[in-house]
């Protein structure tokens, strides 16, 4: 098959497009500029999108003695991942930025123009299981559950899945840093990229603080109503938070307040004790299944509501353009914005049965 590799600069990019080419493919490596300023975005080598990271994967490509190519993205990465993120904070939710550049930018931008140039399949270093089984696209947990990436991959759609190759699913990370290191990769010791790029100090309130402006409002005792505090936007806040409330005087009970919900018309922040986080249901929109069917009925699955832990039994339905989940046990800073993943768990990685985007919890 003819791939097009997409490669960060990172280990893992790497070697997914080395085994690619291990396997007779016929592979072609390409670095996507996401940014007009790329000084802008987060140095320091961390393996995603700067001029380090495009630097790094040449090497990598030079190495495995594959052409490399640089496709220019910044302008969609812009509109469809900053703007989208600032977007949904300014609307009282909390999107994943790494989950909406999989599904617009690696998954669709991407691989329209890899199939556009005659490719049949991008190769990324995402840590996820992947078969076609009849023509049914199966994506599964991968290997090292500590590094798996099903959650933010299960937003793309069963052609996307039927053109795409995740090498590394069946590994563990650390065997991915020792066959680096023994093909002479010198992304091998790499650190792991862990930060939204396009926020290189990590202070996410500076930053929707300087696209928004500040728009006061008022923090509210969500049992008695008593106004708290004032802040500068409900965009610096989301839902779960404990930290950085800026409310003077502790609860009457002496515990901890936590956000409990965000209403960006009024500039309401609602505060009040970490159990009425406590979320049982949950219903969500866009629903995406792999297999192209929905659920058939209601159907036990284990749902993820973020990328790294909020997992939970539950019992979901398919409604329409409606996913309707009641869950078995409480889950705790489940925010509107967030992706819902469902899994059935079959002792091979835990399938995924679709996705959504969660619009309203209780």
């Amino acid at each position: 098959m003819r791939v097009l590799a997409a490669m960060s600069g990172g280990v893992d990019s790497a070697v997914a497009a080395a085994r690619a080419v291990d396997a007779g493919h016929d592979v072609v490596g390409v670095h996507l500029a996401l940014s007009a300023k790329p000084g802008t975005l987060r140095t320091g080598a961390r393996g995603c999108c700067t001029i380090e990271d495009s630097r790094d994967a040449r090497r990598a490509a030079d190495l495995l003695g594959i052409p490399f190519y640089v496709w220019d993205f910044a302008e969609r990465f812009t509109e469809e991942v900053i703007e989208t993120f600032v977007g949904e904070y300014a609307a009282g939710r909390t999107p994943n930025p790494c989950l909406t550049c999989n599904e617009k930018i690696k998954f669709e931008a991407l691989l329209d123009k890899a199939m556009a140039l005659g490719f049949d399949a991008v190769c990324t270093g995402h840590y996820a299981r992947l078969s076609i089984v009849d023509g049914v696209p199966e994506l599964r947990r991968s290997r090292d559950d500590g590094k798996d990436q099903s959650y933010v991959l299960a937003s793309l759609t069963a052609e996307q899945l039927r053109h795409s190759m995740f090498p590394l699913g069946d590994s563990l990370k650390s065997e991915v840093r020792v066959e680096a290191t023994e093909r002479d990769l010198a992304v091998a010791k790499k650190p792991d990229s862990h930060d939204i790029c396009f926020i290189p100090d990590g202070d996410t309130k500076k930053f929707l603080e300087n696209k928004l402006g500040q728009t006061p409002g008022k923090l509210v005792d969500d049992e008695t109503g008593a106004v708290l505090g004032e802040h500068t936007g409900v965009h610096g806040f989301t839902i779960g938070q404990r930290k950085g409330l800026g409310i003077d005087a502790p609860a009457a009970d002496g515990r901890p307040r936590y956000v409990l919900s965000l209403e960006p018309v009024s500039g309401t922040v609602k505060v009040g004790a970490a159990e009425r986080l406590s979320v049982t249901e949950i219903d969500a929109k866009r629903p995406i299944w792999p297999s192209e069917e929905p659920l058939a009925g209601p159907t036990e699955c284990v749902i993820q509501v973020r990328a790294h832990g909020g997992t939970a039994e539950a019992v979901a339905e398919a409604d329409g353009e409606d996913i309707r989940v009641q869950l078995r046990q409480p889950l705790r800073g489940v925010a509107p914005g967030q992706a819902i993943v469902l899994y059935r768990p079959d002792g091979e990685g835990d399938l995924v049965l679709g996705s959504g985007i969660i619009a309203e919890t209780r």
